[in-house]
């Protein structure tokens, strides 16, 4: 009986390690680091996540011209899933950044360049069994944030024509 016991306390505490491992963040170390030093400046944030979304988006170009090989594929549906993971948590933030009220005008014309070259790498990219799915994910993904990134930018126009003392702000102080 105390064997079972033991056995039954060691699973319980087995599974949120396992889970722990399973978890990958697509940012690097030195990413995260810069992520967290930008802080709650939304102008930087952007920037960054535009910049990490551009190296793993040229890391897909450059495996698009490669031999079809079943590693190859393995690769790509890796890369997909960061390239998703990275668009999901950036609109995340654009979310943040609009109920703020923050100026990031700026920061959304090269935003609006970068999802021009983000939806052409997707686009390039010929579905293949390997990493179809991951494929699909990262286009709902980026047709996602491309549409948030239009509103918010028609969002941003009509408010800061409206409250032309509130331009550079990081957020809407209330009044």
């Amino acid at each position: 009986m105390r064997a079972f016991i033991a056995f039954c306390l060691f699973l319980l505490l087995s599974i949120p390690l396992a889970a722990q491992k399973q978890k990958h963040d697509p940012l690097t170390p030195d990413q995260q680091d810069q992520i967290a030093e930008a802080g709650i400046d939304p102008v930087a944030r952007v920037d960054l996540y535009v910049k990490f979304i551009d190296e793993h988006a040229e890391t897909i170009r450059g495996l698009i011209k490669r031999a079809k090989t079943p590693a190859r594929a393995q690769r790509l549906n890796y890369e997909l899933e960061d390239f998703t993971t990275l668009l999901d948590e950036f609109g995340d933030n654009l979310d943040v950044f609009s109920e703020r009220e923050a100026d990031v005008r700026k920061s959304l014309k090269i935003l609006n360049g970068g999802v021009a070259r983000w939806q052409s790498v997707l686009h390039d990219l010929p579905s293949e069994p390997g990493f179809d799915l991951a494929l699909k994910d990262a286009q709902a993904s980026m047709n996602e944030l491309a549409a948030q990134a239009k509103q918010l930018t028609s969002n941003q126009e009509a408010y800061f024509k409206e409250h032309p003392d509130e331009k550079n702000q990081d957020r809407a102080e209330p009044k």
